[in-house]
């Protein structure tokens, strides 16, 4: 029994062990040549995204990226958007096995690969959107009679379709859509392909001719794409039969008569396209194609009414019937659709309401309705979804308030409803700039009310609100915005000064408001400012100059205001189409350049021009004869001389007097006031007061760097500034001297240079400073060459000495009571400890404001290149003064420049405003020492805000405080992030 069973069991084993597979040598060879074959196709095409993983010491090549096998063999090969350029090697076809080929999305350019000819046992082949061009081969048959798929779409073939191509048997789909192939299409062999169930023949530039009556035996097709391929004629009836119809595009041909019955009762058809063409007729009343999906028959010549039919199409999203002659209601049944996301029926002459329950059910993306006559109110519930992102209701009679639900409408993009009867207050969560993303809103020519936010969304482009009843300063307007328009409203206060966020705006127009005040010099950084209407308004002032550089600039209307002053002469560097300044009080000569009959109507009403000559086309008096204007400067000549002769007596008399005070001589007596703790006396100080100790001079007295004590003592390092002797000087030196101990004896702060004491006698008066081991900013900006280090300031250094020194002014002007104008900002005064942290000094010239307003002086305090144009003008002194000082600083840090090197603009403020009116913003801006690409953007954006803090008027600078707040914006090792200038607000706004 035991052998029988053992017998049993070895029989068992030896037929299992039989029917193992055997490891033929045949076998092994074919799979060594496929690997070589493969990294040969590697070698030609070089290396690629799926490539660069074919490994040559690796036999798996059935592993490999884009590569599949059945039983070892390679039978697969795809490889899209790999970028091969070069054509296919005949060695692909040496893959016997081969039947998948897709090499889609390359940019292979030849003509056809005949080689895959070779290719016998080939199902799949794709090859489109390469750039294969040429014509279509007549023997295309030669390829596999295999094929089930052939897609050569988005190439370059040229020619016509071969007769062939109808001779594949086994066909499905047949892609030939996005090419030049031009000729007639064969509709007859085409349709011999009758298990054909994709066909694209789409954007072909065929020779016209009708829709093909025999694509009607095709009817397995479930796909039909023939748009934009010149066909004419109707719809044949024929086509009925393709009752498998998923997809039927016909678009953008030139089809004509009614849309046939049967497509609007299609069981299975669920998207359909017949736009751009010319289809008659109304929709079949009785639609029950109720698998549609997406309907499309836009842009034709349809009449009727919109059918009810279409709200019981429980699945359809898209339905576009716009620009053709519907008229009639929109069926309230369409408003309940559950998957409805983008509705279009503009241009048409639809009345009546919309369905009340529109978006209430649905998520609904897109509502176009624009150019009929519909009425009633917006429905309640249009965003209830919150989808919604384009209402475009404009050219209706549409009324009331705006729904509630926008108020939660933060998709929304675009909001269109201009010219309707819309009213009430407009809601202001539209115009919310954290969750917003409105970009266009148009409302002209409403009834709107409301006011704007103090800072509108940084993403609008397009804001057209004229014609309604908006009140309210001006917002600071959007970083993107192309166009503003709020004409004819009852906007009041001024033209916000900050305008650097919108530089991009096109189309300006606040014209027929209340808006007063002067307009800010800081409009010139509109440069790309085509339009610009401010007439009828209360503005005042004088035009500011910067209009002359204003380059793209073509229609200016500064109309019915109060303007005053002459019209600049930078105006003759103007070419305006339109140009209108009548009814102002402008005075002087109108520019020459506009004396002519194209502006015959411009300057009216301004009693005070004048022209130059008496064939100007305009009715004003000549001006004043140049010869009197001669004779006035020669008698201003004559006063100057006679002013000179009375100065030099007036020299010699002192000269005289101070010889004889320099015969009496008195005892020294010093005194210490001591401001802090000190670790030195004054001998210890007066004995530093050498020659060899000398580190400098002010303008008034000279300046020491002293080691005060000694080592075991404590001592420490000061600067020492000995005021000139008092007794060969008016009082006004020691008037400089009381001002910086009453001022810096009082002050504590870190970005303020430490006063320790002051110490002083009959003869001479001793300033005691902390010392500062790098210098000034001055001598790191102009004068490397006279310290020890070789390399220039870096950005993030430049940076903190910019922030350090605004936190020194911000304290001075804003926490300081009475605040306190140091009137002589510069670089020079701008000190630099061993970390480069910076503080300011010098407050010999500040000024403690002692009452509010302007505080005039009898004498010109400051230096050359800093002064802001008030001070050096008419001696006017307050904050403003210090901002304008400080924006030259920034430029000195920014372009490396010298505060008087403007070139032929004067100075270097002067210099910099020019670069950005006519050249706009560039690294060529900057030093050198900071083209890092890091940190180029905050260096421009800095730069704009140094344009803008000295800025002609005072009233358009910002505070210091501001300033300060900008500048910590770009701090990225404080804030991380990187800061912008419409985030500055203006302290007089």
């Amino acid at each position: 029994m035991a052998n029988k069973r053992y017998v049993s069991f070895f029989l068992f084993f030896m037929i299992q062990f039989s029917l193992l597979p055997k490891s033929h040598p045949q076998s092994t060879n074919q799979s060594d040549d496929e690997h070589q074959i493969l990294l040969e196709l590697k070698k030609h095409w070089g290396s690629s995204p799926d490539l660069g993983r074919w490994n040559f010491d690796s036999v798996a090549h059935c592993n490999w990226g884009g590569i599949t096998c059945t039983n070892g063999a390679v039978t697969a090969i795809s490889l899209p958007s790999q970028k091969f350029v070069k054509p296919l090697p005949p060695s692909i076809c040496l893959l016997k096995n081969l039947t998948y080929l897709d090499l889609s999305y390359n940019n292979i350019s030849s003509p056809f690969p005949t080689m895959l000819y070779n290719c016998s046992n080939l199902k799949y082949l794709d090859l489109s959107n390469n750039s294969f061009a040429g014509q279509l081969p007549n023997d295309i048959n030669s390829l596999s009679a295999l094929l089930e798929h052939l897609n050569l779409s988005a190439n370059h073939f040229i020619g016509r379709i071969p007769p062939s191509i109808g001779l594949f048997p086994k066909l499905k789909s047949l892609l030939l859509d996005n090419n030049q192939i031009d000729g007639t299409y064969p509709a007859k062999d085409i349709s011999n392909l009758v298990n054909l169930e994709r066909l694209t023949l789409a954007v072909n530039p065929f020779l016209p001719a009708p829709v093909p009556v025999e694509f009607g035996r095709l009817t397995r097709l479930s796909y039909l794409w023939m748009s934009d391929m010149n066909m004419t004629g109707e719809i044949p009836e024929s086509l009925s039969s393709l009752r498998e119809l998923d997809l039927l595009d016909l678009s953008s041909n030139k089809l004509h008569g009614k849309i046939p019955t049967w497509i609007w009762q299609h069981k299975k058809l669920q998207y359909l396209y017949l736009y751009a063409n010319r289809f008659t007729g109304e929709i079949e009343p009785n639609v029950s194609a109720l698998s549609l999906v997406e309907i499309d028959v836009s842009s034709n010549k349809l009449t009727g009414t919109i059918p009810d039919g279409f709200g019981k199409i429980a699945n359809l999203t898209l339905l576009l019937l716009y620009l053709n002659k519907l008229n009639g209601s929109i069926p309230p049944s369409i408003g309940l659709l559950p998957k409805l996301t983008d509705i279009r029926l503009f241009d048409n002459m639809l009345s009546g309401p919309l369905p009340p329950e529109l978006g209430k059910h649905s998520p609904l993306g897109n509502l176009e309705v624009c150019n009929n006559n519909l009425s009633g109110e917006l429905p309640e519930g249009l965003c209830s979804n919150r989808k919604l992102f384009d209402i475009v209701v404009f050219n209706n009679n549409f009324s009331g308030k705006l729904p509630s639900s926008l108020d939660g409408c933060y998709l929304l993009k675009n909001l269109i409803l201009y010219n309707n009867n819309f009213s009430g207050e407009f809601p202001k969560s539209l115009w919310s700039v954290v969750t917003n993303q409105l970009s266009v809103v148009m409302i002209q020519n409403n009834n709107f009310s409301g006011t704007f936010p103090t800072q509108l969304p940084w993403n609008f482009t397009r804001l057209d609100v004229s014609n309604n009843r908006f009140s309210g300063p001006i917002p600071m307007l959007a970083g993107k915005m192309k166009v503003f328009s709020a004409a004819n409203n009852l906007l009041s206060g001024e033209i916000p000064w900050d305008l650097t966020g919108i530089s991009q705006v096109m189309e300006l127009d606040l014209s027929g408001n209340q808006i007063s005040g002067s307009m800010p010099m800081t409009i010139g950084v509109l440069q790309r400012l085509s339009t610009l209407n401010l007439s009828g308004n209360q503005l005042s002032g004088n035009i500011p100059a910067v209009f002359g550089f204003m380059s793209v600039l073509t229609v200016l209307d500064l109309s019915s205001n109060s303007l005053s002053g002459m019209i600049p002469k930078d105006f003759d560097k103007l070419i305006l189409d339109f140009l209108n300044l009548s009814m102002n009080q402008l005075t002087g000569e109108i520019p020459t350049s506009f004396e002519n009959e194209a502006y015959q109507q411009s300057f009216l009403f301004n009693p005070g021009l004048c022209v130059s000559s008496s064939n100007s086309v305009h009715n004003f008096p000549i001006c004043r004869a140049r010869a009197n204007i001669s004779s006035d400067r020669r008698f201003i000549a004559l006063c100057s001389a006679a002013a000179s002769i009375m100065l030099l007596g007036l020299a010699l008399v002192g000269f005289m007097l101070t010889r004889r005070k320099k015969h009496i001589q008195r005892h020294l007596s010093w005194k210490l006031t001591p401001f802090h703790v000190l670790n030195f006396t004054e001998n210890e100080i007066l004995s530093g007061l050498c020659d060899h100790n000398w580190i400098g001079s002010g303008r008034s007295g000279k300046v020491y760097h002293v080691y005060a004590g000694d080592t075991t003592s404590g001592g420490q390092e000061v600067a020492v500034k000995k005021i000139w002797n008092m007794q060969n000087h008016d009082n006004k030196l020691e008037k400089d001297f009381l001002a910086e101990v009453q001022i810096l004896g009082e002050i504590r702060h870190t970005n303020i240079v430490k006063l320790l004491c002051c110490i002083s006698s009959s003869e001479a008066k001793l300033l005691v400073y902390e010392y500062m081991e790098n210098g000034s900013l001055y001598q790191w900006l102009h004068q490397r060459e006279r310290i020890a280090a070789s390399t220039p300031l870096d950005w993030p250094t430049r940076l903190q000495i910019a922030i350090d020194s605004a936190r020194g002014l911000c304290y001075m002007h804003h926490d300081c009571s009475p605040a306190i104008v140091h009137r002589d900002v510069k670089s020079a005064n701008i000190l630099l400890d061993s970390n480069f942290r910076a503080k300011m000094a010098d407050f010999g010239l500040a000024k403690i404001l002692l009452r509010a307003g302007d505080e005039s002086f009898s004498a010109i305090a400051g230096t050359f290149g800093y002064m802001a144009p008030e001070y050096g003008h008419w001696l006017k002194v307050n904050e403003k003064i210090d901002v304008y000082s400080f924006g030259v600083v920034l430029l000195e840090l920014i372009t490396g420049r010298v505060a008087n090197d403007g070139g032929e603009y004067y100075n270097l403020a002067q210099w910099a405003w020019r670069q950005y009116q006519v050249y706009g913003l560039s690294v060529d801006l900057l030093d050198e020492g900071i083209r890092d690409p890091t940190y180029v953007k905050d260096a421009l954006e800095v730069f704009t805000l140094a344009v803008i803090c000295t800025g002609e008027q005072p009233s358009v600078r910002p505070s210091m405080k501001d300033v300060l707040h900008v500048l910590i914006q770009f701090d990225r090792k404080s804030t991380g992030v990187q800061g912008s200038l419409k985030q500055v607000t203006s302290d007089e706004t």
